[in-house]
């Protein structure tokens, strides 16, 4: 049975992953951000602390999964090209 894929679209799937991983980055830091300026105005805050601190812990929390979700990703490149 012959394969049908080209061989671009092989190439083509893990530059989608990796994209789809960057938005997800960019997003949870965004989020992070607005729910530290959120916190900031409900508590009256002037000085921009819960800012900070939900921002700076959604950068690690989006580190973390990019780092998990690209190992996931080479791991299983590696066994699909295991002979």
């Amino acid at each position: 049975m012959p394969d049908n894929k080209k061989p671009s679209d092989k190439r083509l799937n893990p530059f989608i992953k990796f994209s789809s991983i960057a938005l997800q980055m960019g997003l949870t830091i965004y989020l992070g951000s607005k729910l530290g300026e959120w916190l900031d105005v409900k508590f009256n805050n002037t000085n921009q602390r819960y800012y900070k601190i939900v921002t700076l812990i959604a950068v690690f929390i989006a580190m973390y999964t990019v780092i998990k979700q690209v190992l996931n990703l080479t791991n299983s490149d590696q066994t699909k090209n295991k002979p």
